[in-house]
């Protein structure tokens, strides 16, 4: 091996880890914004994200949209109907 080789291989690894640190980092984020938020089922949200990094994406924007949508909203209309 001369050093070209050993320089494109640690180059590969670099970028293999950089590609696992951001899919690890995408899997917790919506967990940490559900939390933030203090979503009534963060930690649903949070398995959520999980669940779309294992499923290699397919969860994912669910667990997003999930964590900024809390419900709220739906809650005052409906006790403004009932009123």
């Amino acid at each position: 091996m001369d050093v070209l080789s050993i320089f494109a291989l640690i180059v590969l690894l670099v970028l293999a880890l950089a590609i696992v640190g951001i899919w690890v980092f995408l899997a917790i984020w919506p967990g940490k914004i559900a939390h933030r938020r203090n979503h009534p089922r963060a930690e649903a949200v949070t398995v959520c994200g999980y669940w779309g990094a294992l499923t290699v994406g397919i969860l994912m924007p669910l667990a997003f949209i999930w964590a900024f949508a809390d419900g709220k909203e739906n809650d005052t209309a409906e006790a403004e109907e009932t009123t």
